[in-house]
């Protein structure tokens, strides 16, 4: 899988629209790499590769190498436009990583033993899917993990309930207390009564009734 976070690219001079729709139809797709207090570059990447690689989940929260001209720089994928209803990535925008800087980005999170709650009956509501966090590149997980085992129906868990890795912080517990929002709950579904249930009911009743 490390192969998948390594990606080759070649810086272009060759801007604009016209410039990037050549780039799609010879299967590469325009980037730009900027942050760090560097300049932005324009970048061009092999369409295949890239696309292999964004179908792993790690890829979204990952530190990646990227060969520009066969430098390697470091750098986070900030954000990915696809065509609307074609298998293609249209542009992509990287973040520059400096290994004693900071950084702050989403992590996925995932929901264990989920099992356990809902063979009870009990159903359960995910409220995010993700956290945003802070720190520094080498401290960076590819994902957070949130054990549901112990839920009962009538249960919520928050950010705060989120255990985070050494070095990593919730950058919206950072805020205040008020911003602990809600994770997970567990609810116990209503039973909605069939209407058709209660008509024959009602029938039979009748039936009866006027037999007496």
């Amino acid at each position: 899988m490390t192969d998948l976070f390594t990606l080759d690219a070649e810086t272009r001079t060759d801007l604009g629209k016209g410039a990037s729709r050549r780039l799609r139809h010879a299967n590469k797709v325009p980037a730009i790499l900027y942050g760090a207090g560097q300049e932005p570059v324009s970048l061009t990447f092999a369409h295949n590769k890239v696309f292999r690689a964004q179908e792993e989940e790690a890829f979204y929260s990952h530190v990646l190498t990227i060969n520009v001209d066969g430098k390697p720089v470091k750098a986070l994928i900030k954000d990915m436009q696809r065509h609307p209803f074609k298998p293609m990535i249209m542009h992509l925008d990287f973040l520059r990583v400096d290994a004693k800087k900071e950084i702050h980005t989403n992590v996925p999170l995932h929901f264990l033993n989920e099992d356990a709650v809902t063979k009870t009956g009990a159903a359960i509501n995910h409220h995010v899917n993700e956290v945003n966090i802070a720190c520094l590149p080498a401290n960076l997980p590819e994902f957070i993990e949130l054990d549901l085992a112990a839920l009962v129906s009538g249960d919520t868990l928050h950010l705060s309930d989120v255990k985070l890795p050494k070095g990593v912080t919730s950058t919206e517990l950072a805020k205040g207390e008020e911003h602990d929002q809600a994770v997970v709950s567990v609810i116990t579904p209503k039973v909605v009564k069939d209407e058709d249930d209660d008509t024959a009911a009602d029938a039979t009743d009748t039936e009866e009734a006027s037999a007496e």
